[in-house]
């Protein structure tokens, strides 16, 4: 659409997107959800966080209970021990467990730089927690073989007594571990340094690089007498996308090809139908008539409704833009010829006054015709005016024939108007439209020397149609596809615009009606259709 039209139209000038641009962003969106939503699966790799900690407490019991029978049946109790722990409230018996749940959360939980290095203890351990260590080794190695994860042995003074590093070393100094020496179970999620290469979806979330730590205190004779230190790394979803990028690849591609479908559908059924009546819109405006024809594709049955609502009103707007061009030809042409016979007739009286050279009998004759065509001039405005009127009606209204034949038969008292029928049928015009109809019709009669009116009026559905004949002149063969013309008339002596029948079918077309000549042996018949005006309820 141009600026002019923009202009004309009183549309705010300001940026609007187009259809083509939201339906592409509305793909876009849909084809992008799935990718954006990688970023918020923080929610399920806190899962796995809690997951692989709650696995680590249930293994890190199991050992618990040998760490705690081996201090008990081994260690002698001269041994020092670690924490005091003050003895736990007493619980019903029917509430005898004590689960430990997991806490850590990637999006609550700061993540501790990575585990520092394990340092030399001030006072090495006791040789009996040693060999505790020594006798528990195996079950650490097979219970790592099948889990996966790391598990260290320390004495009550946090020294690695059972591992597969740092064993005499001291981790006292990290923090999960200094509360686990006080009697707490601890969890901390750090930093994992990984000592393999990472795949680079690997750097899409923080949860990749993460590793599970968990201190769990060995309660034995009121004391602290050990910590499990448990460590593993939280399984994946984006390691496990990658692992599965062969099967990912077909299913994005299949997601990729619906959408692209989509938007096909979208183009062909919507924007392409919208571009091509945008376009017939411009080309009409600029007076291009060829482009009243159909769009190629109408897309959806609401495109062609549109579009066939559009050009049917462009039609009629060309139609309606031909006809009045028609129409101030064929005035012109008629207000020409008594214009120039007033004006030679005045021209004519004018230089008699300074010349006399007519008598009284010619200066009539010429006066005469002043007046005759003066009279033409005004009869042909007051067609003018019907006609008008008859094109856009003021109101609809409604009206019975009867009424209607009465006011006729005062108007033409010389007609012997005869009516029959369905005359009391209201029908949806106007009394005075009514009348204009009816005026026209008796004047074409009168004209052309007829002496009888006949109305009969039958209902046929929604539509009273009307029969109207006289036993005139009739009309000639010739003449029959051109008397709903525009200022035809055989009667022009005597007075005829050409435009009481074409007043008539404009009015009736205006109020949904309809007129048609009919075959008649003798004089002129008609027959006219009016819409029925609706009861009105009691």
């Amino acid at each position: 659409m141009t600026d002019t039209v923009r202009a004309s139209s009183g549309l705010r000038q300001k940026w609007r997107p187009s259809l083509s641009l939201v339906v592409f962003l509305v793909l876009a969106s849909v084809l992008s959800l799935p990718l954006f939503s990688l970023y918020f699966l923080k929610v399920y790799q806190n899962q796995l966080i809690q997951q692989t900690e709650a696995e680590l407490i249930a293994q890190s019991a199991a050992l618990s209970a040998v760490f705690h029978r081996e201090v008990e049946t081994s260690i002698p109790t001269d041994v020092a021990l670690g924490t005091v722990i003050p003895p736990a409230a007493p619980k019903p018996s029917d509430v005898p467990y004590q689960p430990i749940w997991p806490t850590l959360e990637l999006v609550n939980e700061s993540v501790l730089p990575p585990r520092p290095e394990a340092r030399a203890p001030s006072t090495p351990a006791d040789p009996a927690f040693v060999a505790l260590g020594a006798r528990m080794m195996p079950d650490l190695i097979a219970t790592q073989n099948v889990t996966l994860a790391g598990f260290r042995l320390l004495d009550p003074h946090g020294v690695i007594i059972a591992g597969r590093e740092e064993v005499g070393l001291s981790l006292a100094h990290l923090q999960e571990v200094a509360e686990a020496l006080q009697g707490h179970f601890a969890g901390a999620l750090r930093v994992r340094i990984s000592k393999h290469d990472q795949p680079s979806l690997y750097s899409m979330s923080r949860g990749t690089g993460m590793r599970v730590f968990t201190a769990m205190p060995v309660i034995a004779r009121g004391q602290v007498a050990g910590v499990i230190y448990a460590s593993r790394t939280p399984s994946n979803v984006f390691k496990y996308l990658y692992e599965l990028r062969g099967k990912l690849l077909p299913a994005i591609f299949c997601m990729i090809v619906p959408t692209l479908l989509i938007g096909f559908l979208f183009h062909r059924t919507i924007t392409e139908p919208m571009r091509e009546l945008v376009e017939r819109t411009d080309l009409i405006g600029k007076g291009d008539r060829d482009a009243l024809r159909p769009l190629k594709r109408h897309g959806t049955s609401e495109f062609a409704r549109l579009s066939q609502s559009f050009l049917g009103m462009a039609k009629r707007l060309n139609t309606r833009s031909s006809f009045i061009s028609t129409f101030a030809t064929h005035v012109s042409h008629e207000l020409k010829s008594p214009l120039t016979s007033i004006q030679g007739a005045a021209e004519l009286l004018r230089d008699d006054v300074d010349a006399p050279a007519m008598d009284d009998e010619d200066r009539r004759k010429f006066l005469d015709n002043i007046i005759a065509d003066t009279d033409r001039l005004a009869k042909i405005s007051g067609r003018l005016r019907d006609f008008a009127r008859a094109e856009n009606p003021v109101a609809l209204g409604a009206t019975k024939l009867s009424a209607s034949i009465t006011g006729l038969r005062s108007a033409f008292p010389a007609l012997d108007i005869r009516a029959s029928g369905e005359l009391d049928t209201p029908m949806r015009i106007s009394e005075e439209n009514a009348a204009i109809i009816l005026s026209n019709l008796a004047d074409n009669a009168v004209r052309h020397r007829s002496s009888t009116l006949d109305l009969s009026a039958t209902q046929q559905g929604h539509l009273l149609h009307v029969k109207v004949s006289d036993n005139g002149e009739g009309v000639s063969p010739n003449n029959r596809t051109q008397i709903f013309d525009s200022f035809f008339t055989t009667r022009r002596e005597s007075g005829g615009t050409g435009m009481g029948l074409a007043i008539v079918r404009a009015m009736l077309d205006a109020h949904g009606g309809a007129i048609r000549l009919l075959d008649s042996e003798q004089g002129t018949a008609f027959e006219m259709t009016i819409p029925l005006a609706h009861e009105p309820t009691a």
